[in-house]
């Protein structure tokens, strides 16, 4: 509405007015403090112009809610100045108004002041975590904690986990006084608290800390391995002992051993690995197994494992390959040796009969059980001399197959073989014997443009020789 316009229509409500013989007072302006504890005592002033000196009416609401008055002063006549000492409660909050009135007149028409925001500060008290949830979870589960106070308005929070403060992140999310994780792990696994704070003009801060809530996040158990050793009992028998281990999981976790019939046995360890020993007969089939861990939430289940050992039988055989340094002079061996059948082999190297240990200056050994193992060597003179593999089994040596021994010699290893130099020599030889070719081939037919038909010539000088003969 254009300020114009205003002016007319108030001139217009005012001419109504007076020509119905009613009075407008004044606007009163209500001045007073924008916020105060709660408790206090303050005082309100509310202001208004008397220029007929009449006794005039001041009271005190909230805006909105003219069924409770917060304070009552009457002005004399010639008076402008009322004044409303209050004992602040927390439902004075809000926008308060001043209303002036003429007293004993129903010609009167009260009015009212601007509206004076005016907040009431609660201090907080009793900040406690509330969480209704167990205190024991598996990972995976959303994390819900709330923060109550006893008494307290205006309110901030903060979150501590393990004393450190809980930022907002995508798993995380804070919403005043709500604090949810998602799909907690086991790193939310701590202490939580809350810290609750209101100020008063900026100047005096009011703080509550909660007491603390202990929140354990357990790992889901992982998937099982499983593992099969065999062991030589004293009567000469076997025994397969069956290892089921996990990488994770919160302990103690229960391990569980399927055979082809059903559960064979079970355990419930304090670590993440146990260890069932069943009756074994060699080179047969013996079904098949799988191992099961639980920790209480879910249950995980490792591959079918065939249940048959088999001995270690020949040939055992070994492969080569060199490598090469920029000016192809090899620098380094591979020996790969490899049995035949065998699954629990052990194999072991040897250097002119001397039994080589898992590393040296010049060697380095490593096994890719049961399949082979490799063995590098480096090319020098340390490393010459006779090199074979044997294998046995890991459970019984007893019994061990050799390979066919190789002779490792620098000088050798780099010198060229009689068949390639004769190759490379019969290739030179080739290549100039096609060379004087080419070049005889030019030169006659380079003689034969530039000196005419040699041919014709060469063939009447044969007739004329005949002739003369005849």
């Amino acid at each position: 509405m254009s300020p114009f316009f205003s002016l007319v229509l108030l001139g217009l409500c005012r001419c109504s007015r007076q020509s119905t013989g009613q009075v407008l007072l004044d606007y009163p302006r209500l001045l007073g403090p924008s916020e105060a504890l709660v408790k206090d005592v303050v005082e309100f002033l509310c202001e208004i112009s008397n220029p007929n000196n009449q006794s005039i009416l001041l009271r005190l609401f909230k805006q909105g809610d003219r069924q409770k008055v917060l304070g009552v002063s009457s002005l004399l006549k010639g008076g402008e100045v009322g004044y409303f000492p209050r004992v602040i409660t927390p439902s004075d909050e809000g926008d308060l108004e001043c209303e002036a009135s003429v007293q004993n007149s129903s010609r009167t028409i009260p009015t009212v002041s601007q509206p004076l925001p005016f907040r009431v500060i609660e201090p907080v008290e009793g900040a406690e975590v509330v969480y209704s949830g167990p205190n024991e979870l598996f990972e995976g589960r959303n994390l819900e904690l709330n923060c109550t106070v006893k008494a307290g308005n205006h309110l901030s929070f903060k979150w501590r986990h393990n004393a450190r403060l809980v930022s907002p992140s995508l798993f995380h999310r804070i919403k005043d006084d709500h604090l949810l994780i998602y799909r907690a792990t086991s790193k939310d696994s701590g202490a939580y608290r809350c810290e609750v704070t209101n100020r008063f003009n900026e100047t005096k801060v009011f703080s509550s800390n909660s007491s603390e809530v202990v929140i354990t996040v357990k790992d889901l158990v992982s998937e099982p391995s499983i593992l099969v050793t065999v062991l030589k009992e004293e009567d000469h028998s076997y025994s397969a002992v069956i290892t089921c281990q996990t990488d994770r999981g919160h302990l103690p976790i229960t391990f569980l051993l399927y055979g082809t019939t059903g559960l064979i046995s079970n355990l419930t360890a304090v670590d993440r690995h146990a260890a069932f020993k069943v009756p074994l007969v060699l080179d047969r089939h013996l079904g098949w197994l799988q191992c099961q861990a639980n920790n209480g939430d879910q249950t995980t289940h490792s591959q079918w494992l065939p249940l048959k050992v088999e001995k270690v039988g020949g040939p055992v055989s070994i492969q080569s390959q060199y490598d090469m340094a920029e000016n192809y002079a090899i620098i380094g061996l591979r020996f790969y040796c490899k049995a035949a059948k065998g699954t629990h082999p052990r194999f072991q190297w040897f250097l002119n009969q001397t039994l080589l240990s898992h590393r040296g200056s010049f060697y380095y050994v490593f096994d890719q059980l049961p399949e082979q193992s490799i063995l590098l060597v480096s090319v020098g003179r340390r490393s010459a001399g006779t090199y074979h593999c044997e294998v046995s089994d890991s459970f019984d040596n007893t019994t061990a197959i050799s390979s066919k021994r190789h002779h490792v010699d620098k000088e050798v290893l780099n010198r060229l073989p009689v068949f390639v130099v004769a190759i490379v020599f019969g290739c030179f030889t080739l290549v100039i014997v096609l060379v004087s070719f080419c070049c005889l081939f030019g030169a006659l037919f380079r003689e034969f443009h530039r000196g005419g038909n040699v041919y014709s010539q060469i063939c009447l000088c044969l007739m004329q020789a005949e002739h003369e003969d005849s």
